[in-house]
């Protein structure tokens, strides 16, 4: 018995689509991290793209679990002497990317290499209910009734 290794020709792309309002950040995130990995796929290698493309909508509508809207902390530097700058993600939800969370919850579960950030660019999220992707016929994937704590309070 050998072990079976995807080509590229052979790997077949869907597209799925993913209504955020309401769901926990950080289990929306790892949803989505496993289908752009491909890992949901029997087909699955890991140094090869066999993973999906996935359009997330409402992404300004997702709710975090506690008190993790003030005291969770995202952090990043300008790159000046105490260019240190910090927001929480209340701060962020309500500035003018609101999307920027989901983001990087997803792109922090994947693997910083070449082939994370071409997995990243699989990912299409939009604050709004609207995508531009409509020609592409993305199949709807109810992640809320996946498990119950999955939906926020």
């Amino acid at each position: 018995m050998q072990t079976y290794n995807a080509k590229v020709g052979e790997i077949e792309k869907k597209w799925f689509l993913i209504d955020a309002k309401g769901l926990v950040v950080g289990r929306l995130a790892s949803v989505i991290a496993l289908r752009l990995k491909g890992k949901h796929r029997a087909t699955y290698t890991p140094h090869i793209d066999t993973g999906d493309n996935i359009i997330v909508i409402n992404a300004d509508k997702v709710v975090f679990t506690g008190k993790k809207t003030e005291k969770k902390l995202y952090h990043w530097h300008t790159g000046h002497p105490g260019g240190i700058k910090t927001r929480t993600p209340r701060q962020i939800l309500e500035g003018k990317f609101p999307e920027r969370v989901l983001q990087k919850a997803v792109e922090r579960m994947i693997a910083g290499g070449p082939l994370g950030k071409k997995l990243i660019g699989n990912l299409k999220v939009y604050a709004g209910d609207k995508h531009p992707h409509e020609a592409q016929n993305p199949v709807t994937v109810d992640v809320g009734a996946m498990n119950r704590k999955n939906v926020g309070v």
